[in-house]
């Protein structure tokens, strides 16, 4: 008997953005390496796309990701 068993049928109110077919799904039909998700309503997974750009955006200008030159070290 396998340990994790495969979901090929998601429940009802799980939404899914598909990166390779471009769409939104309910239940996660596409393999997760090919989606975003879950999210709890249509219109949240139909954002999906804009919500990473913003989240992307929001680390970019995070002083506290940003890298330290090499040889410098950032003892806060």
């Amino acid at each position: 008997m396998p340990l994790f068993k495969k979901r090929t049928v998601g429940k009802p109110g799980e939404w899914y953005y598909c990166l390779e077919h471009k769409k939104v799904e309910e239940g996660p039909d596409c393999p997760a390496k090919d989606r975003f998700g879950p999210y709890a309503s249509r219109s949240e997974a139909e954002r999906a796309m804009e919500t990473a750009r913003e989240r992307n955006l929001q680390w970019e200008n995070d002083a506290k990701w940003r890298d330290a030159p090499a040889g410098e070290r950032d003892d806060d």
